[in-house]
């Protein structure tokens, strides 16, 4: 910076002046030249701003994104289907342990209901489909549903 100063005739820079000086030397000359140009007219340092430089920084704000609807996955209680079919459906179809699959299993029986997991739309609408596809191949009535979160 001392060189910057010597190359100016030793006179001192002001904040404006070393922004300039700064992104001259990074190499964004041609902005830095926008600059010199529209304050070549302004008033000299120490006028009515109190020494404050008149630089405004702009900013993009970035998009956001909306986060995508969740959706429950419900198994429905019947009289028919086997515990132990609901068990392997929640442990193949939504990847719980035993503990877990006979946990929700229990509840289905005992409430009539039970929540397998909650996903975004494609996924919960391509998980009942499957349980359906799977308990109709092997003829159990389960029902599967999905309800907005």
């Amino acid at each position: 910076m001392a060189e910057l100063a010597a190359s100016q005739g030793g006179k001192p820079i002001t904040r404006l002046g070393r922004i300039i000086m700064l992104r001259l030397v990074r190499g964004t000359s041609a902005r830095s030249n926008q600059i010199l140009q529209s304050s070549a007219g302004s008033e000299p340092p120490g006028g009515d701003d109190g020494g404050r430089s008149s630089t405004a920084i702009v900013t993009k704000a970035k998009p956001r994104t909306k986060r995508p609807n969740l959706y429950r996955v419900l198994l429905l209680n019947d009289d028919y289907t086997p515990m132990e079919f609901v068990v392997h459906v929640l442990e193949r179809f939504f990847n719980k342990n035993r503990e877990d699959a006979t946990r929700i299993m229990l509840h289905v029986h005992q409430n009539g209901v039970g929540e397998c997991g909650v996903f975004t739309y494609e996924v919960a609408e391509t998980k009942v489909t499957q349980v359906m596809d799977f308990a109709r191949k092997h003829q159990h009535p389960l029902q599967c549903v999905m309800e907005k979160n």
